[in-house]
């Protein structure tokens, strides 16, 4: 599981949104409007709204974004977490505790912590 997280709000443009993801490296963002956790935003939402919308890069990212995404708590079982993002096809899923984002963890998180024996997403 990843701490470091990189949150936008519901405004952010696909652009910006893009240009910050790349630029760290990652492949989704949380989506927060204040503190409370509203969507998270991936790369492949930009490739959907890149595909159907000549001017998606200017719009704002709640357009596209995946509302109310299914979380995980932070001692959450690896398996459970994969068997999640397998039968739903996510790549990421949010880390909270109560209505707090603490985290994010990434199908290469699983795997790894999978590869090493770990049994929660922390590692």
């Amino acid at each position: 599981m990843s701490t470091q997280l990189t949150t936008v709000s519901p405004a952010t443009t696909i652009a910006e949104a893009a240009t910050l993801m790349a630029s760290r490296h990652i492949g989704s963002a949380i989506v927060c409007q204040g503190e409370e956790l509203v969507g998270i935003f991936t790369e492949r939402d930009i490739v959907r709204a890149l595909s159907q919308d000549f001017d998606a890069p200017g719009e704002p990212i709640e357009h596209w974004m995946t509302r109310n995404p299914t979380t995980v708590g932070p001692d959450t079982d690896v398996r459970k977490c994969l068997d999640i993002m397998m039968s739903r096809g996510f790549r990421h899923l949010p880390v909270t505790e109560g209505p707090t984002v603490v985290g994010i963890v990434s199908i290469r998180d699983l795997s790894r912590a999978l590869s090493e024996g770990s049994s929660s997403p922390q590692g």
